[in-house]
């Protein structure tokens, strides 16, 4: 009688190509930046937040339609120095992206 045991893992999903982030970063009027959507996809929970010595003041809708943007506003400190700016967002397979600009 032969005995099959049961994998301990449930079955790998199917590789994915890596994710090409959907963003490009407008730096012509610094230190007011436009983080535009350059993607196909609409995407959602759109929050940026700042780490760093500066401040920021964004309007960020929650829904970024493709060509559509946010604008982020830079001031206080040196932002080339020690800022970093995170772009957080979801698109419509519903998971999370973060991605880190640098000035």
């Amino acid at each position: 009688m032969e005995h099959r045991l049961r994998h301990p893992l449930p079955p790998l999903r199917d590789r994915r190509f890596a994710y090409r982030v959907p963003w490009t970063v407008d730096r012509s009027t610094a230190p007011h930046y436009r983080l535009v959507n350059t993607g196909r996809e609409e995407l959602r929970g759109v929050t940026v937040s700042i780490a760093g010595s500066s401040s920021v003041r964004v309007s960020a809708p929650a829904l970024v339609r493709p060509g559509e943007a946010v604008r982020a506003s830079l001031s206080g400190g040196d932002p080339a120095r020690d800022t970093v700016l995170i772009v957080r967002w979801f698109p419509p397979d519903g998971r999370e992206y973060l991605w880190q600009v640098s000035f």
